[in-house]
């Protein structure tokens, strides 16, 4: 079992930066592949940006590359999700996600195990 807790959403105006953080326990953290996810009123929750169990590998939704920047430190059971130059179209609530690390590399939400509540993250215009 993985507990998940999301923390640093809020309010920003666009083109401004915040940065997710999603603190991981239960379990060996390094043991997951871990995942970010939205999900906006109204709209299917769609991919963000996964990182690979070790770090050495990660992968980005069009709609969010060059802008977003995922990572994490398994001394700190921790992923982050660092956001850069948000837009309106970003306001969402961003989840975590951790799926475990012989499974194969996903995108798709409905692999993920386990799940943390989710951080609202609003784009000012």
């Amino acid at each position: 079992q993985v507990q998940l807790v999301e923390s640093g959403g809020g309010l920003v105006q666009a083109g401004g930066s915040l940065r997710l953080s999603c603190a991981a326990s239960g379990s060996t953290f390094s043991n997951y592949h871990m995942g970010w996810f939205r999900q906006a009123p109204g709209k299917e929750r769609e991919f963000v940006a996964f990182i690979i169990w070790s770090g050495e590998y990660t992968h980005y939704a069009d709609s969010v590359k060059g802008r977003f920047t995922i990572s994490r430190d398994n001394a700190k059971n921790t992923v982050y999700l660092q956001m850069n130059s948000l837009k309106p179209e970003d306001t969402a609530v961003y989840s975590c996600a951790a799926c475990w690390f012989r499974s194969a590399i996903t995108f798709r939400a409905d692999e993920y195990e386990y799940w943390g509540q989710g951080t609202q993250v609003t784009v000012s215009s």
